[in-house]
């Protein structure tokens, strides 16, 4: 988005409209559907196909592991967050949602997600958030972890 709105920016207005869509949809309960609905270990990690262990998962945890793409919110030592922001794993969400925003900034110059907007808005599980603090927020975690932030709970990403 932000290579086209340099390239053609008699466009950016539809490319901010865009990203605005995009970045709602971020707010969602969808888009972070899978850090909210998978609790807990993997009830079928001892049943993987067989090219997952060989690929994915250290011989010594077979069966035993979460293959990636498993949140595993709810495990310990971090128990059960249901803020997929404020939450110490979930790294892809807000790492991609950050993304997200900091091109709707790029592109089209407004500040609107600055303003404090709801996320999730599921009754009790709806949590208040600005772009800045959900920067700020991912680089305490960076800062407060060398090792690096938590993708999946359990999966630490150095790189």
């Amino acid at each position: 988005m932000a290579l086209l709105a340099d390239t053609t920016p008699a466009w950016r207005e539809v490319y901010g409209e865009i990203l605005d869509q995009l970045v709602t949809r971020f707010t969602g309960y969808w888009a972070a559907k899978d850090w909210l609905e998978q609790f807990g270990d993997d009830p079928r990690r001892t049943q993987y196909p067989e090219a997952w262990y060989d690929l994915l998962i250290p011989p010594l945890l077979r069966g035993r592991y979460d293959v990636p793409g498993w949140t595993a919110n709810g495990v310990e030592p971090w128990g059960l967050q249901m803020d997929p922001i404020g939450a110490d794993g979930n790294l892809f969400y807000k790492g991609f949602f950050l993304v997200i925003l900091g091109l709707h900034l790029y592109v089209t110059g407004d500040q609107k997600w600055n303003q404090p907007f709801a996320m999730i808005r599921d009754g009790s599980n709806t949590f208040t958030w600005t772009h800045r603090a959900i920067a700020e927020h991912l680089a305490r975690q960076w800062a407060g972890r060398p090792e690096g932030c938590h993708c999946e709970n359990t999966k630490i990403w150095p790189i």
